[in-house]
C-alpha cells in the first residue's frame, strides 16, 4: 500500500472534562477526483457527534485509487473488483461511555474510491433528498455510510437498511442544512 499524503489531521481543542475530542484524520491518496478534505472531516464530526459519540474518539476517512480500493475489497471481504466503500471497525463499543483519562476510542477507517463514485453518481441521483447526481453527492453519501458501518451497523435485513437508509438521509439533511 502506498503511503497517502495525509492533510492535517482535525481535532477540537484539547479536552476538558466536560469537552469532547473527536479527531478526524482525512487522506486523499488517489488522484481521480479533486476532493476537499476539510468538507469530509466536517461531514464526519456532524455524524459522529449526531450518533452520540461523545468521547475522546479517533476516525480515519481515506480516499483511494480503484485499484486500491479493489485490492481492498479482495484481501478482506474476498470479493474482486473495486468497490465504492468499505468500512474497517476497530472498537466495538463505540456507543458505550468510556472511562474518565482512557485512550481515545478507536473508532476504524472508512476507505472510500472517488473514481467508483462517480462512475455510480448519477444513477443513484435521488436515492435521497438533495442527491442531484453530482460526485460530491455521492461522496457525502458514502461517507456517511462507511461512518454507520465503523459505528455497528449494517444493512444485511430489510429493517437494517431501512433504519440505515433514514440515518443518512437525516445526517446528510443536517449537514446540508449548515452549509453556506
Amino acid at each position: 500500500m502506498t503511503q497517502p499524503n495525509r492533510s492535517t489531521p482535525g481535532a477540537a481543542t484539547s479536552p476538558t472534562n466536560t469537552e469532547t475530542q473527536l479527531i478526524v484524520h482525512v487522506a486523499d491518496d488517489q488522484d481521480d477526483i479533486q476532493l476537499d478534505a476539510s468538507r469530509y472531516e466536517q461531514l464526519a464530526r456532524s455524524v459522529l457527534s449526531s450518533e452520540g459519540i461523545n468521547q475522546t474518539s479517533e476516525l480515519s476517512v481515506l480516499f483511494v485509487s480503484s485499484a486500491m480500493i479493489a485490492e481492498l475489497n479482495e484481501q478482506h471481504m474476498g470479493h474482486t473488483g473495486p468497490t465504492d466503500v468499505l468500512a474497517f471497525p476497530i472498537d466495538e463499543d463505540a456507543t458505550q461511555p468510556q472511562a474518565e483519562n482512557d485512550a481515545p476510542l478507536l473508532l476504524g477507517d472508512v476507505v472510500v474510491c472517488p473514481s467508483v463514485a462517480a462512475t455510480n453518481c448519477s444513477n443513484n441521483k435521488d436515492s435521497y433528498p438533495g442527491h442531484q447526481g453530482t460526485v460530491t453527492d455521492e461522496i457525502d453519501l458514502l461517507v456517511v455510510h462507511g461512518i454507520l458501518h465503523v459505528l455497528g451497523m449494517d444493512h444485511a435485513e430489510a429493517e437494517e437498511r431501512q433504519h440505515m437508509q433514514e440515518l443518512e438521509r437525516t445526517h446528510l439533511a443536517a449537514f446540508r442544512k449548515g452549509e453556506p
